[in-house]
């Protein structure tokens, strides 16, 4: 056996229709369009999920879910975090500003002060929403929290 004598297994390629190569072929004529209508045109197409006429798919099934355009999201901030930050960088106040220029925010972000972890040291946080727990948690600690 070598690579010009291999082939496929006798009837496992099926060979393409050749349409509209005259009438002897058997597909000549109206190149198996059938007669007449707008689907024997040339340049004939569908609309896209077009079924005949029939309700489509999507206009059938329910429409479920809603985006309110009202909803605030807040990034979290924890007090381990908090914690953190306070070690790292050294800093007893902490604001937008602070948080922005360590990368934690963005400009127009909207922060939420969380109860997860421990906090040991004093703090100052400016923030625009807090927990109750994390706001006991920073005042046990000698720090405060404003709310913006």
């Amino acid at each position: 056996m070598k690579l010009h004598n291999l082939k496929p297994a006798a009837g496992s390629v099926k060979g393409r229709k050749r349409i509209a190569r005259g009438q002897g072929s058997g597909r000549g004529g109206t190149s198996t369009r059938g007669h007449k209508g707008a689907k024997s045109r040339s340049g004939y197409k569908t609309k896209r999920n077009f079924e005949g006429g029939q309700m489509p798919l999507q206009m059938r099934l329910p429409k479920f879910g809603f985006k309110n355009p009202n909803r605030v999201t807040h990034v979290p901030l924890n007090l381990e975090q908090i914690q953190m930050i306070v070690e790292k960088y050294n800093v007893n106040k902490i604001d937008h500003e602070v948080l922005r220029k360590l990368g934690i925010v963005r400009r127009r972000d909207t922060i939420k002060l969380l109860g997860r972890g421990e906090i040991a040291t004093k703090v100052d946080l400016t923030v625009n929403a807090a927990s109750a727990s994390a706001k006991e948690a920073i005042e046990k600690a000698g720090g405060s929290v404003n709310l913006v």
